[in-house]
């Protein structure tokens, strides 16, 4: 379990912590679950989305279990900066979906003295590392990888499958449209799934 690092008044530098991992992980859950303790402890809070994601409400951070939390839905990375001012957490959820300045972001507030807590996929449906997501685990001093149960298996899952035709690279879907996988799993679907269009 992740603990909270203790603070030290003598040295006004925040931090950052990447919470990331598959599709039905429980990434939005373990990020809500760490703001919600900063709030029983009377911080104050911000918390932030892009606003392309709108598979659930526009002013919530909602899990797959139905746990929510107030957030904010912004264009750009640029906007968290500005909305944080006076924050001692802030909390990023589906940071892969945001372009590379998320990181100048994350690392401003982190120095402004900012708890930052950041939840994304680190990889996107073919497998390869998502967007601005490896240079905020690079730069974190915390990383929590989550993992989902693979579908097929039964085996722990890191792979986010996608079950739709679309090949966009950016796709909002529930479990209509991804499973999580095993490496093992994933790689056998995605060379089935290859070999079938190739054939077609």
């Amino acid at each position: 379990m992740f603990l909270e690092n203790s603070l030290n008044a003598k040295e006004q530098f925040g931090w950052i912590e990447v919470i990331c991992g598959s599709m039905f992980s429980g990434k939005t859950e373990e990020l809500i679950r760490r703001l919600k303790r900063s709030q029983f402890a009377n911080q104050k809070i911000e918390i932030f989305k892009p606003s392309i994601d709108l598979r659930y409400e526009d002013e919530m951070i909602i899990s797959h279990d139905q746990n929510q939390i107030q957030s904010t839905s912004v264009p750009a990375a640029a906007n968290i900066s500005i909305l944080a001012d006076g924050c001692d957490v802030v909390g990023i959820d589906e940071a892969q979906f945001f372009d590379n300045e998320i990181i100048q972001v994350c690392n401003h507030l982190a120095n402004s003295g900012i708890r930052v807590i950041v939840a994304g996929l680190d990889m996107d449906y073919q497998g390869n590392p998502f967007g601005p997501m490896p240079g905020l685990m690079a730069t974190a001093e915390y990383v929590t990888k989550v993992h989902a149960v693979c579908t097929r298996s039964g085996n722990l899952a890191n792979y986010s499958y996608r079950i739709s035709a679309d090949k966009s690279l950016v796709h909002l879907g529930e479990k209509e449209s991804y499973q999580p996988l095993s490496r093992a799993s994933f790689f056998k679907a995605y060379n089935n799934k290859a070999k079938k269009n190739k054939d077609s």
